[in-house]
């Protein structure tokens, strides 16, 4: 029986539509790898299901590496403890089958660097591909040297730059659009809006929040949301596909974000795609992605004045974000997943 190229073992979610950040990831990476080596040449198992899944995961891992040239892994902090010890371990009885980890987030390093043994099968990998510099950084400094730069990406349609819409009076219209939790910042979002509105004396912004709710945090939104006053909406979820066609219309995107898992935002592909400049936290890697003043603007994690500062030097001079608008197009382009996973197409190759 001839192998397939490469099997793919990730949370592909089971046929539900899940938004959060590991499911978009693993789909649209092997969406790219069916692309690029044909669709009969990937195989997909689906990690999604908890406990019931991790008693199959003997036989997922046997049946990964037995069928295929190339297996790759997408694994949150519980499925990594499962899925890279027994890939480490059943790969000798395997020759050949090489392994490819692609890490969603930002948590890695702080992670291994307390589970030393979970660190040794790690670096038995072919490839561990991360999503910022820093990230390569702080795992050469432990020791790795299979680490490679996979930025996130997307297959978007970029606006062209006569596509791109200006807004040069107020009501300036804001949003945030990533899953809708505490650690995203929304609050923050919130309040900083409503102090320049109130500075101000009316509202010259509006704020939409787009994305899924945290199945854990529909309390804490739903009293957030009692609370909105009229410039402010939640508009529910986009399809990925819509993204660019929905935030064109919007002055600037809102990513206050303090989400301990955080790595390279997939929202801020969004934004660029759609000539939209992101005012971040420097939080985690934003600052990497974020050019201050090029791309968007960085201001001090939880400071909600700081934030408010750049929101309230925008109203006197609309220019400070339309100016950034042609290059968020230019930085987007260096997120298509052409380039961006060209370090992962090469070593399976």
């Amino acid at each position: 029986m001839s192998k397939k190229r490469v099997c793919v073992l990730g949370h592909f979610g089971n046929g539900l539509e899940l938004l959060n950040g590991q499911t978009v990831k693993t789909k649209i990476v092997t969406e790219e790898l069916c692309l690029k080596f044909g669709e009969n040449e990937i195989l997909k198992i689906d990690t999604h299901g908890g406990a019931k899944t991790l008693i199959k995961a003997p036989l997922q891992v046997i049946k990964a590496l037995k069928t295929s040239k190339n297996v790759v892994i997408f694994p949150a902090h519980n499925g990594l403890r499962v899925y890279a010890p027994m890939l480490s371990f059943f790969k000798k009885f395997f020759s050949g089958t090489k392994l490819h980890y692609a890490v969603i987030g930002g948590w890695l390093p702080e992670f291994i660097e307390k589970r030393k043994s979970l660190s040794k099968h790690l670096q038995k990998f072919d490839g561990i591909y991360v999503e910022t510099k820093t990230m390569k950084k702080a795992l050469e400094e432990q020791g790795f040297d299979n680490i490679s730069i996979v930025p996130n990406c997307k297959r978007l349609n970029i606006l062209r730059e006569d596509e791109l819409i200006y807004d040069n009076r107020p009501p300036f219209h804001l949003c945030t659009f990533s899953r809708v939790m505490k650690e995203k910042g929304i609050e923050d979002a919130i309040n900083a809006v409503k102090a320049v509105n109130e500075k101000r004396g009316q509202a010259v912004y509006t704020l939409d929040i787009y994305g899924q709710i945290d199945s854990n945090q529909t309390e804490w939104f739903e009293k957030l949301k009692s609370e909105f006053p009229d410039y402010i909406s939640y508009k529910g979820c986009v399809d990925p596909t819509k993204s660019v066609e929905v935030l064109k219309e919007y002055f600037a995107l809102l990513f206050p974000t303090y989400y301990q898992g955080e790595g390279f935002a997939g929202t801020v592909i969004d934004a660029f795609s759609a000539g939209v400049p992101v005012v971040a936290s420097d939080w985690k890697y934003n600052a990497e992605i974020v050019s201050d003043g090029k791309n968007g603007f960085i201001f001090e994690t939880h400071n909600v004045q700081k934030l408010a500062d750049i929101l309230q030097k925008a109203i006197e001079n609309p220019d400070i974000f339309n100016s950034l608008k042609t290059n968020c197009l230019y930085c987007a382009h260096r997120y298509e997943p052409e380039k961006a996973l060209e370090a992962l197409f090469d070593n399976i190759n």
